[in-house]
Protein backbone atom coordinates (compact mmCIF):
# COMPACT_ATOMS: atom_id res chain seq x y z
CA UNK A 1 0.00 0.00 0.00
CA UNK A 2 1.23 3.38 -1.16
CA UNK A 3 2.24 5.71 1.80
CA UNK A 4 0.34 9.01 2.82
CA UNK A 5 1.82 11.64 1.35
CA UNK A 6 1.68 13.88 4.99
CA UNK A 7 3.78 16.81 4.35
CA UNK A 8 5.15 16.22 0.90
CA UNK A 9 4.98 18.81 -1.70
CA UNK A 10 7.78 17.88 -4.11
CA UNK A 11 5.94 15.88 -7.16
CA UNK A 12 9.16 14.32 -7.64
CA UNK A 13 9.47 12.92 -3.82
CA UNK A 14 5.98 11.82 -3.44
CA UNK A 15 6.28 9.48 -7.10
CA UNK A 16 9.88 7.96 -6.58
CA UNK A 17 9.06 6.94 -2.82
CA UNK A 18 6.07 5.53 -3.51
CA UNK A 19 3.53 8.36 -1.97
CA UNK A 20 -0.48 8.27 -3.20
CA UNK A 21 -0.42 10.88 -5.88
CA UNK A 22 -4.20 11.93 -6.37
CA UNK A 23 -4.17 12.32 -10.22
CA UNK A 24 -5.15 16.02 -11.24
CA UNK A 25 -2.82 16.17 -14.10
CA UNK A 26 -6.30 16.57 -16.32
CA UNK A 27 -7.10 20.07 -14.98
CA UNK A 28 -3.14 21.16 -15.22
CA UNK A 29 -3.16 19.97 -18.69
CA UNK A 30 -6.43 21.94 -19.90
CA UNK A 31 -4.82 24.75 -17.37
CA UNK A 32 -1.59 25.00 -19.48
CA UNK A 33 -3.00 23.85 -22.63
CA UNK A 34 -5.03 27.59 -22.97
CA UNK A 35 -3.63 29.97 -20.47
CA UNK A 36 -0.68 31.96 -20.18
CA UNK A 37 -1.05 34.52 -17.13
CA UNK A 38 -2.60 32.49 -14.24
CA UNK A 39 -3.63 33.83 -10.17
CA UNK A 40 -4.91 31.21 -8.07
CA UNK A 41 -6.22 31.56 -4.82
CA UNK A 42 -6.88 28.65 -1.96
CA UNK A 43 -6.49 28.35 1.25
CA UNK A 44 -3.28 27.30 3.23
CA UNK A 45 -2.19 23.77 3.32
CA UNK A 46 -4.68 23.15 0.15
CA UNK A 47 -1.58 21.44 -1.86
CA UNK A 48 -1.01 24.67 -3.72
CA UNK A 49 2.40 24.16 -3.81
CA UNK A 50 2.44 20.26 -4.70
CA UNK A 51 0.60 22.21 -8.10
CA UNK A 52 3.34 24.29 -8.90
CA UNK A 53 5.76 21.81 -8.11
CA UNK A 54 3.79 19.13 -10.39
CA UNK A 55 3.61 22.21 -13.25
CA UNK A 56 7.51 22.31 -12.79
CA UNK A 57 8.44 18.72 -13.90
CA UNK A 58 6.18 18.38 -16.55
CA UNK A 59 7.93 21.84 -18.24
CA UNK A 60 11.21 20.26 -17.51
CA UNK A 61 10.41 17.48 -19.30
CA UNK A 62 10.23 14.51 -16.67
CA UNK A 63 8.33 12.18 -18.21
CA UNK A 64 9.67 9.54 -16.07
CA UNK A 65 7.60 11.20 -13.34
CA UNK A 66 4.26 11.11 -15.27
CA UNK A 67 3.67 7.28 -15.59
CA UNK A 68 0.31 5.54 -16.30
CA UNK A 69 -1.16 9.59 -15.55
CA UNK A 70 -3.81 11.17 -17.29
CA UNK A 71 -1.12 13.57 -19.13
CA UNK A 72 1.43 10.97 -19.74
CA UNK A 73 0.35 10.71 -23.73
CA UNK A 74 -0.98 13.78 -24.06
CA UNK A 75 2.03 16.29 -23.19
CA UNK A 76 5.33 17.09 -26.09
CA UNK A 77 7.57 15.84 -23.59
CA UNK A 78 10.18 17.01 -26.19
CA UNK A 79 9.39 20.60 -25.19
CA UNK A 80 11.56 21.62 -21.95
CA UNK A 81 11.37 24.99 -20.66
CA UNK A 82 13.54 26.64 -18.00
CA UNK A 83 11.50 27.00 -14.81
CA UNK A 84 12.20 30.05 -12.29
CA UNK A 85 10.28 28.83 -8.94
CA UNK A 86 9.55 31.98 -6.29
CA UNK A 87 8.57 30.82 -2.71
CA UNK A 88 7.56 33.14 -0.24
CA UNK A 89 6.58 30.46 2.41
CA UNK A 90 8.38 31.55 5.42
CA UNK A 91 7.63 34.24 8.24
CA UNK A 92 8.28 37.03 7.49
CA UNK A 93 8.71 39.74 11.19
CA UNK A 94 9.09 43.14 9.00
CA UNK A 95 8.97 44.43 5.91
CA UNK A 96 12.48 44.34 5.09
CA UNK A 97 13.13 40.73 5.64
CA UNK A 98 11.13 40.32 2.27
CA UNK A 99 13.88 42.18 0.26
CA UNK A 100 16.10 38.71 2.03
CA UNK A 101 13.68 36.18 0.58
CA UNK A 102 13.88 37.74 -3.05
CA UNK A 103 17.38 37.63 -2.77
CA UNK A 104 17.48 34.00 -1.25
CA UNK A 105 15.30 33.00 -3.89
CA UNK A 106 16.69 34.77 -6.96
CA UNK A 107 20.28 33.00 -5.87
CA UNK A 108 18.63 29.73 -5.41
CA UNK A 109 17.62 30.29 -9.28
CA UNK A 110 20.65 31.58 -10.38
CA UNK A 111 22.22 28.67 -8.74
CA UNK A 112 20.26 25.61 -10.34
CA UNK A 113 21.32 26.88 -13.98
CA UNK A 114 24.62 27.79 -13.08
CA UNK A 115 24.76 31.19 -14.11
CA UNK A 116 26.19 34.66 -12.66
CA UNK A 117 24.45 37.04 -11.59
CA UNK A 118 25.45 40.92 -9.94
CA UNK A 119 24.52 41.13 -6.04
CA UNK A 120 25.28 44.46 -6.79
CA UNK A 121 21.80 45.29 -8.91
CA UNK A 122 18.80 45.42 -7.52
CA UNK A 123 16.20 42.99 -6.71
CA UNK A 124 14.16 44.14 -9.41
CA UNK A 125 16.57 44.41 -12.46
CA UNK A 126 18.71 40.38 -11.12
CA UNK A 127 14.55 39.28 -11.78
CA UNK A 128 14.51 41.06 -15.10
CA UNK A 129 17.70 39.81 -16.06
CA UNK A 130 17.04 36.06 -14.38
CA UNK A 131 14.32 35.63 -17.02
CA UNK A 132 16.02 37.51 -20.32
CA UNK A 133 19.31 35.88 -19.67
CA UNK A 134 17.35 32.03 -19.22
CA UNK A 135 15.31 32.94 -22.10
CA UNK A 136 18.00 33.31 -24.27
CA UNK A 137 20.65 30.71 -22.83
CA UNK A 138 18.40 28.22 -23.72
CA UNK A 139 16.65 29.54 -26.87
CA UNK A 140 13.47 28.75 -24.81
CA UNK A 141 10.61 31.26 -23.01
CA UNK A 142 10.62 31.06 -19.39
CA UNK A 143 8.04 29.47 -17.01
CA UNK A 144 7.32 31.51 -13.76
CA UNK A 145 6.04 30.14 -11.01
CA UNK A 146 5.20 32.25 -7.63
CA UNK A 147 4.17 30.07 -4.51
CA UNK A 148 2.07 31.97 -1.81
CA UNK A 149 3.05 35.87 -3.25
CA UNK A 150 0.78 36.93 -0.53
CA UNK A 151 2.47 35.30 2.83
CA UNK A 152 5.06 38.54 3.45
CA UNK A 153 1.50 40.83 3.25
CA UNK A 154 -0.39 38.85 5.83
CA UNK A 155 2.17 38.33 7.98
CA UNK A 156 2.80 41.46 9.06
CA UNK A 157 -1.42 42.63 8.36
CA UNK A 158 -1.94 43.90 11.56
CA UNK A 159 0.80 46.41 11.36
CA UNK A 160 -0.86 48.21 8.24
CA UNK A 161 2.18 50.69 7.89
CA UNK A 162 4.42 47.49 7.66
CA UNK A 163 2.27 45.74 5.46
CA UNK A 164 2.04 48.72 3.35
CA UNK A 165 6.09 48.63 2.59
CA UNK A 166 5.69 44.80 1.99
CA UNK A 167 3.29 45.35 -0.84
CA UNK A 168 5.20 48.30 -1.97
CA UNK A 169 8.06 46.11 -2.55
CA UNK A 170 5.92 43.25 -3.94
CA UNK A 171 4.59 45.64 -6.09
CA UNK A 172 7.71 46.48 -8.06
CA UNK A 173 9.10 42.96 -8.01
CA UNK A 174 5.92 41.42 -9.57
CA UNK A 175 6.29 44.61 -12.27
CA UNK A 176 8.79 42.82 -13.93
CA UNK A 177 6.31 40.58 -15.65
CA UNK A 178 4.99 43.60 -17.18
CA UNK A 179 6.61 44.07 -20.55
CA UNK A 180 8.70 40.16 -21.05
CA UNK A 181 6.08 38.77 -22.93
CA UNK A 182 8.00 37.65 -25.67
CA UNK A 183 10.40 35.80 -23.17
CA UNK A 184 7.54 34.24 -20.90
CA UNK A 185 5.98 30.64 -21.72
CA UNK A 186 3.44 30.45 -18.28
CA UNK A 187 3.18 32.27 -15.47
CA UNK A 188 1.26 30.45 -12.17
CA UNK A 189 0.70 33.04 -9.11
CA UNK A 190 -0.74 31.15 -6.29
CA UNK A 191 -1.70 32.57 -2.67
CA UNK A 192 -4.47 32.60 0.13
CA UNK A 193 -5.60 35.94 -0.65
CA UNK A 194 -6.51 38.17 -3.44
CA UNK A 195 -5.46 41.57 -3.38
CA UNK A 196 -6.54 43.35 -5.89
CA UNK A 197 -4.64 43.52 -8.79
CA UNK A 198 -4.57 46.86 -9.80
CA UNK A 199 -2.18 47.24 -5.78
CA UNK A 200 0.23 44.37 -6.93
CA UNK A 201 0.25 43.39 -10.29
CA UNK A 202 -0.12 46.90 -11.61
CA UNK A 203 0.21 46.38 -15.08
CA UNK A 204 -0.20 42.81 -15.66
CA UNK A 205 -4.01 42.99 -16.73
CA UNK A 206 -4.12 40.18 -18.43
CA UNK A 207 -3.54 37.64 -15.37
CA UNK A 208 -6.17 35.80 -15.39
CA UNK A 209 -8.05 34.61 -11.92
CA UNK A 210 -9.68 31.12 -12.03
CA UNK A 211 -9.85 30.89 -8.33
CA UNK A 212 -13.60 30.20 -9.09
CA UNK A 213 -13.51 28.84 -12.27
CA UNK A 214 -15.59 25.56 -12.01
CA UNK A 215 -13.96 23.67 -14.64
CA UNK A 216 -10.85 24.26 -12.36
CA UNK A 217 -12.97 23.97 -8.88
CA UNK A 218 -11.27 20.47 -8.02
CA UNK A 219 -7.87 21.16 -9.34
CA UNK A 220 -6.42 21.63 -5.40
CA UNK A 221 -8.63 19.36 -2.60
CA UNK A 222 -10.00 15.75 -2.84
CA UNK A 223 -13.03 15.29 -3.94
CA UNK A 224 -15.04 12.39 -2.02
CA UNK A 225 -14.92 10.40 -5.11
CA UNK A 226 -10.90 10.58 -4.95
CA UNK A 227 -11.01 10.11 -1.75
CA UNK A 228 -12.53 6.72 -1.91
CA UNK A 229 -10.48 5.74 -5.23
CA UNK A 230 -6.89 6.42 -3.81
CA UNK A 231 -7.12 5.85 -0.15
CA UNK A 232 -9.02 3.38 -0.67
CA UNK A 233 -6.65 0.70 1.38
CA UNK A 234 -7.01 3.11 4.34
CA UNK A 235 -10.65 3.43 4.84
CA UNK A 236 -11.29 0.42 6.66
CA UNK A 237 -13.03 0.80 9.35
CA UNK A 238 -13.64 4.55 9.01
CA UNK A 239 -16.75 6.20 9.19
CA UNK A 240 -16.83 8.15 6.03
CA UNK A 241 -20.30 9.93 6.84
CA UNK A 242 -18.53 11.59 9.93
CA UNK A 243 -15.49 11.86 8.08
CA UNK A 244 -17.18 13.93 5.51
CA UNK A 245 -19.24 16.22 8.41
CA UNK A 246 -15.89 17.42 10.09
CA UNK A 247 -13.49 17.65 6.96
CA UNK A 248 -15.28 17.80 3.70
CA UNK A 249 -17.14 21.22 2.51
CA UNK A 250 -15.55 23.13 0.53
CA UNK A 251 -16.72 25.12 -2.67
CA UNK A 252 -15.04 26.19 -5.75
CA UNK A 253 -17.96 25.98 -8.03
CA UNK A 254 -17.01 22.63 -9.03
CA UNK A 255 -17.73 19.24 -6.61
CA UNK A 256 -17.23 19.77 -2.68
CA UNK A 257 -13.67 19.41 -1.42
CA UNK A 258 -11.92 17.86 1.74
CA UNK A 259 -8.63 19.69 3.00
CA UNK A 260 -5.92 17.64 1.82
CA UNK A 261 -4.22 18.39 5.41
CA UNK A 262 -7.04 16.89 7.61
CA UNK A 263 -7.81 13.63 5.51
CA UNK A 264 -4.11 12.56 5.42
CA UNK A 265 -3.69 13.57 9.14
CA UNK A 266 -7.38 11.81 10.31
CA UNK A 267 -5.86 8.74 7.89
CA UNK A 268 -2.95 8.23 9.92
CA UNK A 269 -4.11 8.75 13.14
CA UNK A 270 -7.81 7.66 12.82
CA UNK A 271 -9.05 10.49 15.38
CA UNK A 272 -11.27 13.22 14.72
CA UNK A 273 -9.56 16.79 15.56
CA UNK A 274 -9.28 20.01 14.49
CA UNK A 275 -6.03 18.90 12.35
CA UNK A 276 -6.13 22.37 9.87
CA UNK A 277 -7.36 24.30 11.89
CA UNK A 278 -4.41 23.86 14.51
CA UNK A 279 -2.09 24.83 12.55
CA UNK A 280 -2.99 28.49 12.31
CA UNK A 281 -5.40 30.13 14.38
CA UNK A 282 -6.44 33.26 13.25
CA UNK A 283 -5.65 35.55 16.06
CA UNK A 284 -5.78 38.62 13.73
CA UNK A 285 -9.25 37.82 12.37
CA UNK A 286 -10.85 37.08 15.53
CA UNK A 287 -9.28 40.50 16.77
CA UNK A 288 -10.77 42.24 13.85
CA UNK A 289 -14.09 40.76 14.51
CA UNK A 290 -13.59 42.20 18.03
CA UNK A 291 -12.40 45.39 16.64
CA UNK A 292 -16.01 45.89 14.50
CA UNK A 293 -18.37 44.28 16.80
CA UNK A 294 -19.17 42.08 13.83
CA UNK A 295 -22.12 39.46 14.81
CA UNK A 296 -20.70 36.32 14.23
CA UNK A 297 -24.15 35.06 14.16
CA UNK A 298 -24.51 36.43 10.51
CA UNK A 299 -21.57 34.12 9.23
CA UNK A 300 -24.16 31.69 8.56
CA UNK A 301 -25.96 32.57 5.12
CA UNK A 302 -24.04 35.43 4.63
CA UNK A 303 -24.81 36.74 0.85
CA UNK A 304 -22.39 38.35 -1.22
CA UNK A 305 -21.12 39.48 -4.54
CA UNK A 306 -18.07 38.40 -6.37
CA UNK A 307 -16.82 42.13 -6.00
CA UNK A 308 -16.73 41.49 -2.20
CA UNK A 309 -15.01 38.75 -2.47
CA UNK A 310 -12.69 40.08 -4.19
CA UNK A 311 -12.05 43.11 -2.01
CA UNK A 312 -9.23 42.50 0.06
CA UNK A 313 -6.27 44.93 0.54
CA UNK A 314 -4.30 46.59 3.19
CA UNK A 315 -6.35 49.77 3.66
CA UNK A 316 -9.71 48.03 3.60
CA UNK A 317 -10.25 44.72 5.24
CA UNK A 318 -13.74 42.84 4.50
CA UNK A 319 -14.26 40.57 7.36
CA UNK A 320 -16.01 38.34 4.63
CA UNK A 321 -13.95 38.76 2.37
CA UNK A 322 -10.98 37.43 4.56
CA UNK A 323 -12.54 34.55 5.95
CA UNK A 324 -13.76 32.95 2.69
CA UNK A 325 -10.43 33.97 1.07
CA UNK A 326 -8.55 31.89 4.61
CA UNK A 327 -10.90 28.90 4.18
CA UNK A 328 -12.78 29.95 7.31
CA UNK A 329 -16.17 30.00 5.41
CA UNK A 330 -16.63 28.70 1.81
CA UNK A 331 -19.43 28.93 -0.87
CA UNK A 332 -22.73 27.26 0.03
CA UNK A 333 -25.28 27.93 -2.56
CA UNK A 334 -25.26 30.85 -5.59
CA UNK A 335 -27.52 32.30 -8.50
CA UNK A 336 -26.43 33.43 -11.31
CA UNK A 337 -28.66 36.75 -12.41
CA UNK A 338 -28.25 39.98 -15.08
CA UNK A 339 -26.42 41.79 -11.91
CA UNK A 340 -23.80 38.94 -11.84
CA UNK A 341 -23.16 35.96 -9.08
CA UNK A 342 -24.83 36.15 -5.76
CA UNK A 343 -23.18 33.54 -3.31
CA UNK A 344 -24.60 32.03 -0.05
CA UNK A 345 -21.43 31.52 1.96
CA UNK A 346 -21.20 29.33 5.22
CA UNK A 347 -18.87 27.58 7.16
CA UNK A 348 -17.29 24.77 5.19
CA UNK A 349 -17.50 21.84 7.57
CA UNK A 350 -17.90 20.56 11.57
CA UNK A 351 -14.21 21.28 12.34
CA UNK A 352 -13.80 25.25 11.28
CA UNK A 353 -17.31 25.84 12.72
CA UNK A 354 -16.54 24.28 16.03
CA UNK A 355 -13.02 25.48 16.13
CA UNK A 356 -13.64 29.06 14.94
CA UNK A 357 -16.87 29.21 17.32
CA UNK A 358 -14.65 27.86 20.38
CA UNK A 359 -12.01 30.90 19.41
CA UNK A 360 -14.85 33.47 19.82
CA UNK A 361 -15.70 32.06 23.35
CA UNK A 362 -11.74 32.11 24.58
CA UNK A 363 -12.25 35.54 23.85
CA UNK A 364 -14.79 36.44 25.33
CA UNK A 365 -14.76 34.78 28.66
CA UNK A 366 -12.64 35.38 31.59
CA UNK A 367 -11.72 31.51 32.19
CA UNK A 368 -11.02 29.51 28.80
CA UNK A 369 -11.12 26.12 30.55
CA UNK A 370 -15.38 26.89 31.61
CA UNK A 371 -16.15 26.89 27.82
CA UNK A 372 -15.47 23.16 27.52
CA UNK A 373 -16.98 22.37 31.11
CA UNK A 374 -19.96 24.24 29.78
CA UNK A 375 -20.42 22.73 26.19
CA UNK A 376 -20.13 19.19 27.44
CA UNK A 377 -22.71 20.39 30.00
CA UNK A 378 -24.88 21.78 27.55
CA UNK A 379 -24.33 18.43 25.05
CA UNK A 380 -25.39 16.01 28.16
CA UNK A 381 -28.72 18.34 28.53
CA UNK A 382 -30.14 18.40 25.19
CA UNK A 383 -29.03 14.55 24.50
CA UNK A 384 -30.72 13.86 27.48
CA UNK A 385 -33.27 16.36 27.38
CA UNK A 386 -33.28 18.17 30.18
CA UNK A 387 -33.70 21.21 28.30
CA UNK A 388 -34.64 23.10 31.75
CA UNK A 389 -30.47 22.81 33.06
CA UNK A 390 -30.07 25.20 29.83
CA UNK A 391 -31.29 28.29 31.70
CA UNK A 392 -28.54 27.62 34.11
CA UNK A 393 -25.76 27.05 32.24
CA UNK A 394 -26.28 30.05 29.93
CA UNK A 395 -26.31 31.86 33.20
CA UNK A 396 -23.00 30.65 33.72
CA UNK A 397 -21.62 31.27 30.86
CA UNK A 398 -22.59 35.12 30.49
CA UNK A 399 -21.38 35.47 34.13
CA UNK A 400 -17.94 34.48 32.76
CA UNK A 401 -18.25 36.90 30.04
CA UNK A 402 -15.48 40.02 30.72
CA UNK A 403 -17.79 42.82 30.90
CA UNK A 404 -15.89 45.13 28.44
CA UNK A 405 -17.58 42.93 25.47
CA UNK A 406 -20.79 43.54 26.77
CA UNK A 407 -20.87 47.06 25.16
CA UNK A 408 -22.36 45.65 22.89
CA UNK A 409 -25.92 44.66 23.25
CA UNK A 410 -26.04 41.38 21.13
CA UNK A 411 -22.73 39.93 22.71
CA UNK A 412 -24.24 37.82 25.06
CA UNK A 413 -26.57 36.62 22.30
CA UNK A 414 -23.09 36.03 20.03
CA UNK A 415 -21.71 34.30 22.93
CA UNK A 416 -24.78 31.69 23.53
CA UNK A 417 -24.79 30.91 19.37
CA UNK A 418 -21.11 30.95 19.63
CA UNK A 419 -21.42 27.99 22.61
CA UNK A 420 -24.22 26.10 20.79
CA UNK A 421 -21.99 25.76 17.84
CA UNK A 422 -18.61 24.61 20.10
CA UNK A 423 -20.47 21.82 21.10
CA UNK A 424 -20.19 20.43 17.64
CA UNK A 425 -24.17 19.40 17.65
CA UNK A 426 -25.84 20.04 14.19
CA UNK A 427 -26.97 23.64 14.71
CA UNK A 428 -28.15 25.52 11.95
CA UNK A 429 -28.72 29.46 12.05
CA UNK A 430 -31.23 31.39 10.41
CA UNK A 431 -33.28 28.30 9.84
CA UNK A 432 -35.47 29.09 6.58
CA UNK A 433 -39.02 28.59 6.58
CA UNK A 434 -41.93 29.30 4.83
CA UNK A 435 -43.32 32.03 7.47
CA UNK A 436 -40.06 33.53 7.98
CA UNK A 437 -36.45 32.40 10.03
CA UNK A 438 -35.72 30.43 12.78
CA UNK A 439 -33.04 31.93 14.85
CA UNK A 440 -31.16 28.78 15.65
CA UNK A 441 -32.54 24.99 15.35
CA UNK A 442 -30.53 22.40 17.55
CA UNK A 443 -30.83 19.06 16.03
CA UNK A 444 -29.55 15.77 18.19
CA UNK A 445 -29.03 12.26 16.79
CA UNK A 446 -31.45 12.58 13.84
CA UNK A 447 -34.48 12.36 16.09
CA UNK A 448 -34.71 15.57 18.67
CA UNK A 449 -35.03 19.45 17.40
CA UNK A 450 -34.83 22.21 19.62
CA UNK A 451 -36.71 25.13 17.42
CA UNK A 452 -34.70 28.23 19.53
CA UNK A 453 -35.77 31.90 19.40
CA UNK A 454 -33.69 34.81 21.22
CA UNK A 455 -35.09 38.21 22.12
CA UNK A 456 -33.23 40.81 23.52
CA UNK A 457 -36.36 43.14 25.42
CA UNK A 458 -36.07 46.52 27.38
CA UNK A 459 -38.56 45.96 29.82
CA UNK A 460 -40.60 43.20 31.49
CA UNK A 461 -43.72 43.53 29.50
CA UNK A 462 -41.89 42.71 26.37
CA UNK A 463 -41.41 39.19 28.06
CA UNK A 464 -42.86 36.23 26.27
CA UNK A 465 -42.25 37.20 22.69
CA UNK A 466 -39.76 34.42 21.65
CA UNK A 467 -41.70 31.93 22.22
CA UNK A 468 -44.58 33.32 21.08
CA UNK A 469 -43.13 33.96 17.82
CA UNK A 470 -42.30 29.70 17.41
CA UNK A 471 -45.98 29.08 17.90
CA UNK A 472 -47.38 31.95 16.02
CA UNK A 473 -45.07 31.15 12.83
CA UNK A 474 -45.51 27.52 13.06
CA UNK A 475 -41.57 27.16 12.53
CA UNK A 476 -41.83 23.62 14.01
CA UNK A 477 -43.88 22.49 10.89
CA UNK A 478 -40.56 22.10 9.22
CA UNK A 479 -39.50 18.89 11.48
CA UNK A 480 -42.61 17.49 12.47
CA UNK A 481 -41.28 13.72 10.89
CA UNK A 482 -38.81 13.89 13.58
CA UNK A 483 -39.63 12.02 17.01
CA UNK A 484 -39.63 15.19 19.52
CA UNK A 485 -39.26 19.13 19.11
CA UNK A 486 -38.97 21.49 21.78
CA UNK A 487 -39.40 25.04 20.96
CA UNK A 488 -37.40 27.35 23.14
CA UNK A 489 -37.68 31.49 23.87
CA UNK A 490 -34.63 32.92 25.65
CA UNK A 491 -34.65 36.83 26.31
CA UNK A 492 -32.18 38.80 27.38
CA UNK A 493 -32.18 42.47 29.39
CA UNK A 494 -30.47 45.19 27.15
CA UNK A 495 -29.91 46.93 30.12
CA UNK A 496 -28.80 44.57 32.76
CA UNK A 497 -27.10 42.64 30.08
CA UNK A 498 -28.43 39.21 31.65
CA UNK A 499 -30.69 36.15 30.92
CA UNK A 500 -34.27 37.72 31.89
CA UNK A 501 -36.55 35.02 30.88
CA UNK A 502 -36.34 31.06 29.68
CA UNK A 503 -39.35 28.60 28.00
CA UNK A 504 -39.81 25.88 26.91
CA UNK A 505 -42.10 23.35 25.70
CA UNK A 506 -42.64 19.98 24.19
CA UNK A 507 -44.41 19.75 20.60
Amino acid sequence: MRKLPIGISDFKELITNNYIYVDKTRYIYELLSSSKYIFLSRPRRFGKSLLLSTIEYLYEGKKELFKGLYIEDKWDWNQKYPVIRIDFSVDIREYKGVYSRIEDELEINYKKYKMKESKKKDEVTRFKKLIIDLSEKYRKQVVVLIDEYDKPILDLIEDKKQAEEARKILKEFYSVLKGLDRYIKFVLVTGVSKFAKVSLFSGLNQLEDISLSKEYGDICGYTQEELEHYFKGYLKDVNIEEVREWYNGYNFLANKVYNPFDVLLYLRKKEIRNYWYETGTPSFLIKLIKQKEYNIAELEGIKADESLLNKFDVEEIEIEAIMFQSGYLTIRDYKVSENGILFELGFPNKEVRVSFNRDILYNLVKQKSKVNVIAEKIIEILKEEKIGELKEQIEILISAISYMYLKEEYSYVIAVFSMLYTTGLDVIIEDNTSKGRIDMSVIVDKKIVYVMEFKVVDNQKEKGKALKQIKEKEYFKKYLNYEKIYLVGIEFDKNNKNLVNFEYELL
